[in-house]
């Protein structure tokens, strides 16, 4: 049984890529900062020498990087660097220095590296154009991440928007969906004009696992529906859904200056080197949020 060490594996995407990889008969070891599960290590990404101790003792035979600051709107700016950045290139020299030869890493970038363009599909060729900290502290662990490519067998993965049970609520959807499931009124939102490639997080761990388990190196690949939603059309959806109409109020704290308006895949390259195309529409998604969410409200 082959071995995968998933970095971030506690998080939102973690826990589902997880299972995803259990049920295709890998051994996952998960790491996290603190308090890590019965078949999980704790671990400092940014303290190099406890990362190398790890790897030693691990010796995983693919690793999927997943731990990131990931919240855009997070207040420590210089966090971003440190753990998006810095922390990824403690990973990839540990490997080395541990004299690893891993089947394939694959290292969770953005499509916020995107920016704001004119694409209504953005492919992977795209200049970057970084509108926050955030995607700029991913542009700069990509550029880097790059001089690896002929050393270590690697992946970036720029995932677009995605979603799903178990996301937390200072995100976009899941805040949405426990509105209506708490049977809310109104709801407070920023800039009301933006539109999203919206992925189910099923969808987007299976696509992890074929980028694994196919032959492809040295590539930088979009994850993405290949579809754009927007906001209007969410909050249409979930009406339909909870049957009645909520009110929408814009509140100025919520809105950001530097908001990307569109942004929308093009998962062509993906289908092409693995075959995938996503299977799960958003209105699906949605609904099992929603069921979920009564239940966790109903409950309470």
């Amino acid at each position: 049984m082959k071995t995968i060490l998933i970095t971030g594996s506690r998080g939102f995407t973690g826990r589902y890529l997880r299972l995803q990889f259990q049920q295709a008969d890998y051994r996952v070891v998960g790491m996290v900062t603190d308090n890590p599960l019965a078949d999980g290590v704790c671990c400092d990404l940014t303290d190099k020498t406890a990362v190398l101790e790890v790897l030693k003792k691990i010796k995983p035979d693919g690793i999927i990087h997943l731990a990131a600051m990931s919240f855009v709107a997070h207040g420590d700016d210089s966090a971003f660097y440190h753990l998006n950045t810095v922390a990824t290139l403690n990973l990839l020299e540990a490997v080395v220095e541990a004299g690893l030869q891993p089947e394939k890493i694959i290292i969770a970038s953005s499509a916020n590296v995107y920016g704001n363009t004119a694409s209504e599909k953005i492919s992977e060729d795209c200049p970057v154009n970084p509108a926050n900290h955030y995607a700029a502290s991913k542009v700069a662990m990509e550029c880097l991440v790059k001089n690896w490519f002929d050393k270590l067998p690697i992946v970036i993965t720029r995932p677009f928007n995605y979603t799903g049970i178990g996301q937390r609520k200072q995100f976009l959807v899941p805040k949405i969906v426990s509105h209506f499931c708490q049977k809310k009124l109104v709801i407070e939102l920023g800039n009301l004009d933006v539109a999203r490639d919206f992925s189910d997080v099923h969808d987007i761990a299976q696509s992890y696992l074929n980028l694994f388990e196919s032959p492809v190196n040295g590539e930088i690949v979009n994850l993405c529906s290949g579809q754009v939603t927007s906001l209007a059309q969410i909050i249409r959806m979930m009406n339909e859904l909870a049957g009645y109409e909520i009110e929408v109020r814009v509140n100025p704290d919520f809105v950001r200056a530097n908001e990307i308006k569109t942004l929308g895949g093009d998962n062509s390259k993906l289908h092409r080197l693995t075959g995938f195309v996503p299977t799960i529409p958003l209105t699906e998604t949605l609904q099992a949020m929603y069921v979920a969410g009564q239940t966790t409200y109903q409950g309470a």
